[in-house]
């Protein structure tokens, strides 16, 4: 799963993120707030769900939060806070947050809540682009109702285009989300759709380059 982390203390936002990324999550870190305002404030920000700290510099976690269910009402959100004020954390479930833990926390106790979240939320990880199926959850790809066993890199980048079916995605973009920021060169991605484009060959799903745009996954 996509997860998006924000969180200003650098030592617990490496920690959090090591953890997370154990349980086999591809996670992004964000330490202040306008940056992950811009970032959740229009559809498609690719997240599966937010872990979010209410102190932040920039504009603080509540105004991140209402930013996002503007348009999102479904994407989960942990708030995560060291404000012992109980208005503070109904505010947080008033805007729209799934859960909330109170600094400090124990990681059994986070992962916990995070895989709670998932699975409450595990109908909207199914996604379908015609005879290809994609479970976020599990991380399982179907193809004709067969398993579709992919490499990692390449695992990434189809979950990614399946999210933003229909919709034309640029290499930066899929740098910068698709892969977390991963150093990727424009030259690798074009290998990885070469062979997505393979893998997918004479099942009705392919991945067109649109000049200018960049790639788009669809049915035809």
């Amino acid at each position: 799963m996509q997860l998006l982390l924000v969180e200003d203390d650098a030592l617990l936002a490496e920690t959090l993120s090591d953890v997370l990324r154990l349980d086999s999550h591809h996670v992004t870190a964000i330490a202040e707030g306008n940056e992950a305002r811009r970032l959740l404030s229009f559809p498609g920000h690719g997240q599966d769900l937010v872990l979010l700290d209410l102190n932040l510099p920039g504009c603080n976690g509540l105004e991140v939060l209402a930013a996002l269910r503007q348009h999102d009402k479904e994407t989960p959100v942990l708030i995560l806070t060291a404000r012992g004020a109980i208005e503070d954390r109904v505010h947080g479930l008033d805007l729209g947050a799934d859960d909330y833990l109170a600094k400090p926390f124990a990681l059994d106790e986070l992962e916990a809540r995070v895989r709670a979240l998932l699975r409450r939320h595990a109908r909207s990880t199914a996604l379908q682009v015609g005879s290809l199926d994609f479970d976020s959850l599990t991380q399982c790809f179907t193809l004709n109702g067969e398993r579709l066993n992919l490499p990692p890199r390449e695992q990434r980048l189809l979950g990614y285009l399946m999210r933003h079916a229909g919709e034309p995605v640029d290499k930066a973009r899929l740098a910068e989300e698709a892969f977390a920021g991963e150093a990727m060169g424009g030259n690798a991605i074009e290998v990885y759709v070469h062979r997505l484009r393979r893998r997918l060959s004479g099942s009705g799903v392919e991945v067109r380059t649109i000049r200018g745009l960049g790639y788009l996954l669809e049915s035809v």
